[in-house]
């Protein structure tokens, strides 16, 4: 499979597949394709169905083939954003937020992960389930704006504030902070909590999360 990302802000990847060579998407993420493309699409048991409505995804998944000759097909985002190629090994799992799967080759494997800890779940702005990416193979996720990546050594941490974190690698750990003093949480306008991620393992940030323009964007809409 060979892949070019094309397009700003509303980016789209354009996958070039071989004979028989197969792609996994999100519910809805096919823009275009040619001819030979054949579809599949399934739930795979009712176990894994619920397990992608926890994860914020559709309950189906469709698997595109490229029938005889070679295909091509293009998977586009849905809100402003960037899309991230991340090539997954078993060496090199990936947690995500939330409804942040756009497509993969069908190598890759898409589960649920739970925080270590609960306060990080209901706090930490991405809910208590987040996706983990496993298996081998290339997959393309959705990011909210631009992205901004960090190598965090062992011991290393950063603070985030609710939302900005995409995607880490699994060897990092999440972690809940409460904003210090009694007026920076009533006045500071940054929420209550922080979200600490420490190292080691690299983490993508991204700088528009899709709830802080939902709550920009509500207050300007007329009520009745």
């Amino acid at each position: 499979m060979r892949y070019e990302i094309k397009g700003t802000p509303f980016p789209v990847v354009v996958c070039q597949l071989e004979p028989n060579e197969s792609m996994h998407c999100q519910k809805g993420a096919m823009a275009w394709m040619s001819p030979n493309m054949g579809m599949q699409t399934s739930g795979n048991g009712i176990g894994t169905m619920f397990s992608r409505a926890f994860m914020g995804e559709s309950m189906f998944r469709n698997t595109y083939t490229a029938q005889k000759t070679n295909g091509e097909i293009a998977f586009a985002a849905t809100v402003p954003g960037c899309i991230l190629p991340v090539p997954i090994t078993p060496q090199r799992p990936i947690v995500a937020q939330k409804r942040s799967y756009l497509a993969s080759e069908t190598s890759v494997e898409l589960s649920m992960f739970f925080q270590q800890r609960m306060s990080a779940g209901f706090f930490g702005g991405e809910g208590f389930i987040m996706q983990k990416l496993s298996g081998n193979g290339m997959a393309f996720l959705e990011i909210d704006g631009s992205i901004v990546e960090y190598d965090l050594e062992a011991g290393r941490s950063i603070l985030v504030d609710t939302g900005y974190l995409a995607a880490m690698e699994a060897t990092c750990k999440v972690a809940i902070e409460q904003v210090p003093g009694l007026g920076n949480k009533l006045f500071g306008g940054e929420g209550l909590f922080n979200t600490r991620i420490t190292g080691p393992g690299h983490i993508w940030l991204q700088t528009m999360p899709m709830n802080i323009i939902a709550g920009a964007v509500a207050g300007y809409i007329p009520r009745s």
